[in-house]
């Protein structure tokens, strides 16, 4: 998806800011480290850097204006003194760095300017890190690299001191709301998916997943039962929806975050927040629950949740979990 100026500017306006200003103090360094979660612009504020440093009418004389052969060029990944590494399998291999090296030897086509990116830059392999340490270390002066990564921690120190460091902060929510309804998805779900994770493209795939959908639907049940107080009925329903259709540590935690936000929802409707729910379509229900509990009761019962979710962490036994998570719920019974 290709993302306007303004659109970057509100997803990662510091950012932005920073860039905006080096670019027209004409202070580009040889050399960034772009860091942040996945879905927060990384690769998309690259490609406007890029686009800056070859545009062939910048506004302002630093901001690609998006429509000459060159910012079209590097928007459509074909512009020949642009280079993209990605992993090859699990890996960036030395054999893909050196390569690069070679284009790089070679005279610009454009200019003789030269800008690489290596998506995933913590996936290089200890050959592949020291063989670009050269390029980091003997920079040209009309070189620019970019290093993407989610895992910063994961970088070899010695290409890491070598970079500028730009942290990218979490997509705000709003944001990630409203470029989810602009992409077609119901405002309605778009608060859901917006608090699962912080990547759009990432949001609808779970959106279309089926394992998903039923997995909201057995909590949303589950949620239901509990509230009838028969802890028989609800350790049943435990046993014979939640349990085959949640095996893994990883199904468990998200169930427990679905059943988070259903908690959170109702406390929400008390404290006057109903803008923020996520799951707007059961506001009725929830309005109703919310007369019926006490706050204190309903920290509690969050509070039990988020404990749950704390121990699953540790080696314990799923169902167990469950059960006792269940219990304290219902009878508001802490943890033992």
């Amino acid at each position: 998806m290709k993302y306007s100026m303004e659109q970057l500017e509100s997803i990662q306006p510091m950012v932005m800011k920073l860039l905006k200003q080096i670019l027209a103090k004409g202070r580009v360094s040889h050399a960034y480290l772009f860091e942040g979660l996945k879905g927060t612009g990384k690769r998309e504020i690259a490609k406007f850097f890029a686009k800056s440093l070859f545009c062939n009418r910048p506004i302002d004389g630093y901001i690609p204006c998006d429509d000459c052969i060159q910012c079209q060029r590097i928007e459509s990944n074909n512009h020949p003194d642009v280079h993209v590494i990605e992993p090859d399998g699990a890996s960036i291999k030395k054999e893909q760095i050196i390569q690069l090296q070679q284009e790089f030897s070679k005279k610009g086509m454009e200019s003789n300017r030269k800008f690489y990116m290596i998506v995933d830059a913590d996936k290089m392999t200890d050959r592949a890190a020291n063989s670009l340490l050269k390029f980091l270390e003997e920079p040209n002066e009309l070189t620019t690299a970019i290093l993407i990564t989610e895992q910063v921690q994961k970088i070899l120190p010695t290409i890491y001191s070598r970079c500028q460091h730009v942290s990218f902060s979490p997509l705000p929510k709003k944001e990630m709301v409203l470029q989810l309804v602009e992409r077609g998805m119901k405002r309605e779900r778009a608060s859901l998916f917006s608090k699962l994770t912080n990547d759009i493209d990432e949001a609808f795939s779970i959106s279309e997943d089926d394992w998903f959908l039923q997995a909201e639907k057995i909590v949303l049940k589950l949620y239901e039962i509990v509230t009838k107080n028969v802890l028989t009925d609800s350790l049943i329903y435990l046993h014979t929806n939640w349990n085959p259709h949640f095996k893994t540590r990883e199904q468990i935690e998200k169930g427990l975050d679905l059943l988070l936000f259903v908690y959170e929802d109702i406390l929400f409707v008390q404290i006057g927040y109903e803008k923020e729910l996520t799951f707007p379509d059961r506001l009725e229900f929830w309005r109703q629950r919310a007369l019926k509990i006490q706050r204190e009761k309903l920290l509690q019962q969050i509070s039990f949740i988020l404990e749950a979710k704390k121990r699953l962490q540790s080696n314990v036994n799923g169902t167990l979990l469950m059960e006792q998570l269940l219990i304290n719920l219902q009878e508001g019974f802490p943890f033992v």
